[in-house]
């Protein structure tokens, strides 16, 4: 059974970031935005539905889904951009896959103890 991942999860550090974004296809210039951020989340796990709240100094990104259920995200404000997006469980690992202009997109979450990785 998949862990439950409500909690508030705080900015610890992050490694490689300035690399995944470029492989995903990121302008420089929201790269070094995005790594200058440092975003915490907070997230509400309740049966097969989530809210993922991404909280930075600069702007908030919710994305409020129901896992395995395809729905349009509008990332206008993250990089100008619609998908379609996927949430599901591979194992113990929360994996996002967005369907769209860009290909190969998404992320996975997982614990590690009490932190949360991307």
């Amino acid at each position: 059974m998949p862990p439950n991942l409500t909690g508030y999860y705080r900015f610890v550090s992050q490694e490689n970031m300035d690399n995944y974004l470029r492989a995903l296809d990121i302008n420089v210039v929201l790269r070094k935005l995005v790594c200058f951020l440092k975003p915490d989340k907070e997230i509400i796990h309740t049966g097969d539905h989530m809210v993922i709240r991404t909280i930075t100094s600069l702007r908030d990104y919710v994305m409020d889904f129901d896992l395995g259920v395809q729905f349009e995200e509008d990332l206008g404000p993250v990089d100008g951009r619609k998908c379609q997006t996927t949430v599901s469980w591979d194992g113990d690992q929360l994996v996002c896959e967005q369907l769209g202009e860009k290909r190969n997109r998404g992320w996975r979450h997982w614990l590690e103890g009490d932190q949360l990785h991307l």
